[in-house]
């Protein structure tokens, strides 16, 4: 399992480098600065999650079970908070309308908010 949370870890923190290099230099000037400031928004939140799991990856004390269920909701937490913001923010530049998906937004937020009290948890009821 640890392979497997530090590999995720790995890609989601090499794709936010990429996203947040493409938002500083090609997107700089297509979006506004409110856009520019979500876009880097999902950038923050992936990278911050990035090593959140690489935490939790290397961690020997929290339970294998909590370690899944923490990898499954960083992942579709990413995927809906920044994943959505990163398609909202460039709609106009791609033409395609991505209005509909804003209603992901907070829910990929709430996931990581509970992905956290997760691991809270996991630790306070820890006898380990």
């Amino acid at each position: 399992m640890e392979k497997r949370i530090i590999s995720v870890a790995a890609f989601m923190g090499m794709t936010a480098i990429i996203l947040g290099a493409f938002g500083a230099h090609a997107l700089k000037k297509q979006l506004s600065v409110d856009q520019l400031a979500s876009f880097e928004t999902g950038v923050k939140y992936q990278i911050y999650h990035a090593l959140f799991l690489l935490f939790v990856g290397m961690n020997t004390q929290m339970a294998e079970k909590a370690k899944k269920i923490v990898l499954r909701l960083v992942v579709f937490g990413i995927i809906f908070f920044s994943g959505s913001i990163y398609l909202l923010t460039t709609q106009l530049i791609s033409g395609i309308d991505f209005k509909f998906i804003g209603i992901i937004t907070p829910i990929g937020g709430a996931l990581l908010i509970l992905v956290w009290g997760l691991v809270f948890w996991d630790f306070w009821k820890s006898k380990r």
